[in-house]
């Protein structure tokens, strides 16, 4: 049954089966999401005030920690079968999460160390959720909605804006990750049923209801996100 994720819709129709496993293991549009509210957090500095270069590592970071790292960490640590599993072995999935994970703290402590010390804060919450998270560790307490959205919504946020500027707390910032946080909510929310539709076979018509939400909930969030980085741009 756990082979009907790979007819997802965010999973391509092309390419060998490792190929479209890969792609299907990284959940683009709702790491599109995490990623959009990087943007959306770097975004909020005052005109002329942009750093580019740290817009870009934010990105990446997250990419890799997020999209990559905690995508492989949710393969190995997850109590149920994964699809990704019949194409990847388990120290394969255990690779790709210590290089993943590498790769972004690498960028992260160099911004730390010479830029941003504040980052530091993001750095090592993000770094124990994922394992708390996807490792369901003490007895999955962090493995909740709550968290979810404080690790996926909130706190990227928080990063985008904290990279910019050495702050942590300020007004804006603080509304924006309010808003990912009910957006990431929102995401798990109707996640969860629509991957249980989907693994057990159930009403077709809930599941392609939760499909088009979903869909538009990502698009939307990553559209808005793109949106505003062009504006900024042009702005200053």
């Amino acid at each position: 049954m756990t082979e009907s994720r790979m007819n997802e819709w965010f999973v391509p129709r092309f390419g060998p089966p490792r190929f479209r496993a890969f792609v299907g293991l990284l959940f683009l549009p709702y790491t599109g999401m995490c990623i959009a509210f990087t943007l959306i957090g770097a975004m909020l500095v005052p005109p002329n005030d942009i750093h580019w270069d740290r817009v870009g590592a934010i990105v990446f970071i997250y990419a890799l920690a997020l999209g990559v790292g905690a995508h492989a960490a949710d393969a190995i640590g997850s109590k149920k079968a994964k699809p990704w599993g019949a194409y990847f072995t388990r120290r394969q999935m255990v690779a790709l999460l210590a290089l993943s994970l590498a790769g972004a703290y690498a960028i992260g402590i160099y911004y730390i160390v010479f830029y941003v010390p504040a980052l530091a804060i993001a750095a090592v919450l993000e770094g124990f959720l994922l394992f708390a998270y996807n490792f369901e560790i003490w007895k999955g307490r962090f493995h909740t909605n709550f968290w979810f959205a404080v690790s996926w919504g909130a706190l990227p946020v928080t990063a985008g804006y904290t990279i910019q500027t050495g702050n942590v707390v300020a007004l804006a910032p603080l509304a924006a990750a309010a808003g990912a946080g009910l957006a990431s909510m929102a995401e798990i929310r109707m996640s969860r049923p629509y991957k249980q539709l989907k693994r057990e076979g159930g009403d077709p018509v809930a599941a392609k209801r939760l499909e088009r939400r979903l869909k538009l909930l990502s698009l939307a969030t990553i559209a808005f996100s793109l949106l505003f980085v062009a504006a900024r741009a042009v702005i200053g």
